[in-house]
Parts: structure tokens; C-alpha cells; sequence
């Protein structure tokens, strides 16, 4: 047998100490759950608000200017009926105006917490016909993400808040604008930096109503993670950049500690594909804390951006679940 020298054992171990110290930071394995009693979201509430969305209002992509002037008439409706501040900011493109639509609870003044999810779906824009096909229902994408909106904002209205929030409904996150100046995150992150606002947290919800028990329904961007997680959809995930890796333990106690649904974290960089793959990285740009918490996307939900992307197949239990978890964070972060 070869006799491994003494130092070249030590150097082994060193970088596997550290290997596994870097995977630590990465994926947060060890944190401790905070438990806390948050008041209970309605699946049925979230289920109508995804169906009023996804059907009533299909379909939701760049070209369709009235349906996405209906979804924000309707946001806005929503936000005001549960107590929210409500305002408009105009999302300028080309010789049209899109609109954010923004809802405030507590102060006017302070740190705050921003809360957003886009409400535009994919589209073919150069289809001759809308069609299932060639436009996507955008149920879990990202109906389900305004759902959970709404319903956080209604239970925000239940009582009085002592510190900011906003959240806000963001257009045209989907291409032919994504990763532009056109999305309308980018114009409300930069608005915060011009006001000089100080955010103590941005939280991007981007599909979070797609869960699977079923073995190997879950996938992974990168080898080697699938030993990390779980092989199957059964979490929400909290997603964060790479170096905020205290934040997203945090975040990660505070939303395991709220349900019984698990909750995965990761802080990885922005090369790792679906990262930044949605409104929280218009928040990254101008230097403020963001996380993404989703549902992990097409990695789960075969109906990516599918025709079959529709209001029956989510699983809203799990998804007031998350609304809960998160409704957390605004009291706790």
C-alpha cells in the first residue's frame, strides 16, 4: 500500500474543509427555523385572483395593451380594497405608457421593504394568432406571483404597519423586454436610488404555485446540485447573490419557522443560469438587497411558458403557504 504523505493529507483536507465551507455558504444546510404564527392566507382568494389573470384576462403579453391595462386596473382595484396607499408610475416604451402599479402600507419615510411580481405573460408578438400556443395562459407565470401579492397585501391591511412597505406590480418583465431598461422594475429600482430610499430588502416572487411530490420532478441548472436539494418539487426556494449570504439565512429561518413547507436557499453568481432570472436583479443594478423566492420555474413546472400554464394546475395550499412565510419577513427581517 502507498503511504500518502503526512502534508499532502493535511492539503487534502484543507481544501476539502473548504470546498465544504464554500458549499455551506452556498446552499445554508444548517439553518435553524424561527418559529412564528402568521395570520392564514385564503388558497381560494389566491385561486381567484390566478384564474381573474390567467382566463378572464389572456392574455397578458407586451402587444396586448388592453389586457395588460385590465390586469393593472385590476391590481390597483385590489391593492385599494385592502387598505393600500395606491399610486401609478408610468413605464415609458417606445411611443406607448405601461404602468407599475404600486402599493404602500406604514410609513411614508424609512427603510423599505419592496415586495413586487410582474403581471405581463409570455408572448409570441409576431403571431398572426393568439392562441394557447403561441400565447401562454401565464397562470404560474407570473398570475401566481400577483396573487400572492394581493393576498399578502390583504393581510398587511389587517393592522396598522410600523415600518415601509411597498409592493409593487411590475409590467413587462417577459421578452422582447427582459433584461432591458424596459422592464418596469428597472424604472422603479432606479426611482428608489433617485429619491435616495434606503431598501432593507427587495423579495421578487416569481412563480410560487407549482409543487410536485413526485420523485425526479424537480431539476437543477448546474451538476451537482441535485446532491444538494431535493429531487423532488415539494419547496420554495429563496434565491440570493452571491456574497449576501447572511440575508438569505435570515430570510431562509424566518420563512422555514412560519409553515411546514420546506424552504431551500442559495446564494450563487449571477453566471449560474436562472439566478437573475427575474425582477430582483433590476435591484442588484442599483445596489440594494434582493432575493427571488419561486417555485425554481422551468427547472419544475413542465408548462414553462406553455399553453398549458393554466390556473388548475397549481397547488394553492402550498402556495398560501408561501404568502405566509413571507407576509414573515415584513415583520421579522
Amino acid at each position: 500500500m502507498m503511504r500518502i504523505p503526512a502534508r499532502l493529507l493535511v492539503t487534502i483536507a484543507v481544501l476539502w474543509l473548504a470546498f465544504a465551507g464554500f458549499v455551506g455558504l452556498m446552499v445554508q444546510p444548517m439553518v435553524t427555523a424561527v418559529p412564528s404564527t402568521p395570520p392564514p392566507a385564503d388558497p381560494a382568494r389566491l385561486q381567484a385572483h390566478v384564474k381573474k389573470l390567467s382566463v378572464d384576462l389572456y392574455p397578458r403579453s407586451f402587444e396586448q395593451f388592453a389586457h395588460l391595462e385590465g390586469a393593472a386596473s385590476y391590481i390597483a382595484a385590489q391593492l385599494k380594497q385592502a387598505g393600500a396607499t395606491v399610486t401609478v408610475q408610468n413605464v415609458k416604451v417606445q411611443e406607448a405608457t405601461y404602468q407599475n402599479i404600486i402599493g404602500r402600507f406604514g410609513p411614508a419615510a424609512g427603510p423599505v421593504m419592496v415586495i413586487g411580481a410582474h403581471y405581463d405573460s409570455a408572448g409570441d408578438s409576431n403571431s398572426a394568432h393568439v392562441t394557447p400556443a403561441s400565447h401562454t395562459p401565464g397562470a404560474d407565470d407570473n398570475a401566481s406571483g400577483v396573487a400572492g401579492l394581493l393576498e399578502l397585501a390583504r393581510l398587511l391591511g389587517q393592522k396598522p404597519q410600523a415600518r415601509a412597505i411597498e409592493l409593487v406590480a411590475y409590467t413587462l418583465e417577459e421578452p422582447p423586454n427582459f433584461r432591458s431598461d424596459n422592464m418596469g422594475s428597472v424604472w422603479h429600482a432606479k426611482s428608489l436610488k433617485a429619491a435616495g430610499r434606503e431598501v432593507r430588502l427587495m423579495l421578487s416572487l416569481e412563480m410560487i404555485g407549482y409543487f410536485s411530490d413526485a420523485p425526479g420532478s424537480q431539476h437543477y441548472s448546474a451538476p451537482g446540485m441535485k446532491h444538494l436539494y431535493s429531487d423532488r418539487g415539494n419547496f420554495i426556494a429563496l434565491v440570493g447573490k452571491f456574497g449576501g449570504f447572511q440575508a438569505t439565512r435570515t430570510a431562509k429561518a424566518l420563512m422555514a419557522g412560519a409553515t411546514d413547507l420546506p424552504v431551500y436557499s442559495i446564494n450563487a453568481p449571477r453566471l449560474m443560469p436562472g439566478i437573475d432570472f427575474s425582477d430582483h436583479r433590476s435591484y442588484w443594478k442599483e445596489g440594494y438587497p434582493a432575493m427571488m423566492v419561486t417555485d425554481t420555474a422551468f427547472m419544475r413546472n413542465p408548462n414553462y411558458h406553455r399553453g398549458g400554464d393554466t390556473y388548475d394546475k397549481l397547488d394553492y395550499t402550498r402556495m398560501a403557504k408561501v404568502v405566509q412565510a413571507v407576509y414573515t419577513l415584513t415583520e421579522r427581517f
